[in-house]
């Protein structure tokens, strides 16, 4: 893939028929605990109408530190941090916001909790996507329940068109990743765009970050945004532990009724 191959990644806009082409970045932060200047020009770059988040501050002050990411970023806080364990979701001003909801997932003994941060998000007049910023658990059992329990929830009752985005702790021949695959598209395979692996900066060797859409959402690319134009290895490297998936979704308009 050539740097101006990456440039061709379809910008946000709603076309005449209603559908809507929507730029959505999932990023696993660690907590903001690296270069929290080389993570906002990262995603400045990328230009996305949705920030899935993972590893968000949930802690001491954790609104703070998710309104400055928000100026940082020009996005607004939709919904998760804290209040879903550490997901969250953030958008642009052209989603218009109709439902959020945190869900924390069951615990186990032993690891922290996790949880999910949902919403369903407008674009133009009718093209509505259910997403969903996910965590998984580093143990496989637990990852494969929380698989099921994430699908359970989808379609939401306000749209067919849905998004999981996150961090899977899992490769794809992990039985969670397919268990997520099987019902959704994996759409760094679909449309394979930019770089695969997401583990680690350092040596990319591994793809445990995805983005999954129901059918009917057109994949137009997705993949690591290494070598966007705007996206150094430097900013990269320093920003957090994991490497981004930039995606470019058609969502269609609703039918009418």
């Amino acid at each position: 893939m050539t740097y101006a191959d990456l440039a061709d990644l379809p910008g946000s806009k709603t076309e005449p028929d209603g559908s809507a082409v929507v730029r959505l970045l999932s990023y696993n932060v660690r907590s903001l605990r690296d270069d929290r200047e080389a993570l906002a020009r990262v995603i400045r770059a990328c230009a996305p109408d949705v920030l899935c988040v993972q590893e968000a501050p949930r802690f001491f002050r954790w609104r703070k530190y998710a309104a400055w990411l928000g100026r940082r970023t020009d996005l607004c806080y939709v919904t998760g941090g804290a209040t879903a364990s550490g997901p969250m979701i953030l958008s642009s001003l052209r989603a218009h916001v109709e439902h959020t909801e945190d869900v924390l997932l069951p615990r186990t003994p032993g690891p922290h909790r996790r949880g999910l941060a949902t919403a369903v998000l407008r674009f133009g007049s009718s093209a509505r996507l259910a997403v969903v910023s996910c965590h998984l658990s580093l143990q496989a059992a637990e990852r494969r329940a929380q698989a099921g329990l994430l699908l359970d929830r989808l379609p939401h009752a306000a749209t067919p068109h849905a998004v999981v985005a996150g961090d899977l702790n899992e490769r794809p021949d992990g039985r969670a990743f397919r268990r997520l695959a099987g019902a959704l598209q994996d759409c760094g395979a679909v449309r394979p765009w930019g770089g695969a692996y997401t583990s680690t900066p350092d040596d990319p060797h591994q793809r445990i970050d995805a983005v999954l859409a129901s059918e009917g959402v057109e994949v137009l690319g997705c993949g690591v945004p290494v070598g966007l134009p705007g996206v150094t290895g430097r900013d990269l490297r320093a920003a957090t532990d994991h490497l981004p998936v930039l995606a470019a979704l058609r969502v269609p308009a609703a039918a009418a009724a």
